[in-house]
């Protein structure tokens, strides 16, 4: 499906009650230690006190959040035509149809069944001797601004409990919007699913078609990828979330990645890879074979 637009398109400021309505609660539990899947974990025997109790001082501090405007909500994506070349690498082409960027994916390498492959991302974008031109897109949503300032406040205050609350309140904002971006590249912006409608327990199990995932997921564990799409997106310039000397993202509330339409794009897991692997991948990124071996350990087999 080609998609309404091609190039990228900055969110400033973005309504975070719309993105509340989006949030997964279950992780945030996690994130103090309590077992269970929300909201059935607010019933639970043995922690549903402590987490009702959670849950209602982050209410009250969301809608802080809401009232004085204590968060910033920033995003940038982009979608692009695309093919697949040499097998495992993705060429981005700009509005002219000339390439402008190449993502690198790895190839999973274990032995498995026959007739299972062994999955790269490339292989969910139509290859370039098809004559199909494809699509990719790409992303950043950032919630983070004003985080650390709020955070830093609270702990001069002494109070650590709400400084570990908003950072886990923003981090919980973030993955909302990068669900809420997603919806709608695939029913508007991309709309390849115009007529999807899911609730958000639906969302949240990924009941749709298509994928994001992101440098660092167990599909592509290569951070230095974060690198192009910065450079596809223009992100710190667009919205200014920054990435550290170890491709952290900054402000940490912060969630990027690739979008895949394709229907039988899946998650994956790339698993062990060998030496002839790690010395095509560092060809291919024009880095030393110490660099490669940092980057994608530890999917490094043993030898």
């Amino acid at each position: 499906v080609k998609p309404s637009f091609t190039g990228t398109k900055v969110f400033e400021n973005y309504s975070l009650e719309e993105l509340s309505q989006y949030i997964d609660w279950t992780p945030f539990f996690s994130s103090w230690q309590l077992a269970g899947k929300f909201p059935a974990i607010l019933e639970d025997e043995i922690v549903g006190k402590q987490a009702k109790e959670l849950f209602t001082d982050a209410q009250e501090l969301l809608k802080q959040v809401f009232d004085k405007k204590l968060l910033k909500a920033k995003a940038v994506f982009g979608l692009f035509s695309a093919n697949s070349v040499n097998d495992d690498d993705i060429e981005v082409y700009d509005e002219n149809g000339k390439s402008a960027h190449t993502f690198l994916t790895l190839r999973q390498q274990l032995k498995k069944r026959e007739g299972i492959p062994n999955l790269a991302l490339s292989d969910f974008i139509a290859p370039k001797e098809s004559g199909l031109k494809d699509h990719i897109g790409c992303f950043c949503v950032t919630t983070g601004f004003g985080t650390k300032e709020l955070a830093d406040a609270f702990e001069a205050d002494n109070d650590d409990y709400n400084a570990i609350m908003i950072k886990a309140i923003a981090d919980r904002l973030a993955e909302a919007f990068a669900e809420y971006l997603h919806e709608e590249v695939r029913t508007h912006y991309w709309g390849y699913a115009k007529g999807e409608d899911l609730t958000n327990e639906a969302l949240i199990k990924e009941q749709y078609r298509g994928i994001r995932p992101a440098p660092g997921y167990p599909a592509c564990p290569d951070h230095l990828e974060k690198k192009t799409i910065w450079k596809l997106l223009n992100v710190k310039e667009r919205i200014g979330v920054g990435l550290t000397e170890s491709l952290a993202m900054w402000p940490a509330a912060s969630v990027s990645g690739y979008y895949f339409a394709h229907p039988e794009a899946k998650y994956f897991g790339l698993g062990k890879i060998t030496d002839d692997q790690v010395k095509h991948y560092a060809q291919r990124r024009n880095i030393d074979i110490e660099d490669a071996q940092k980057w994608l350990n530890p999917n490094i087999a043993e030898t």
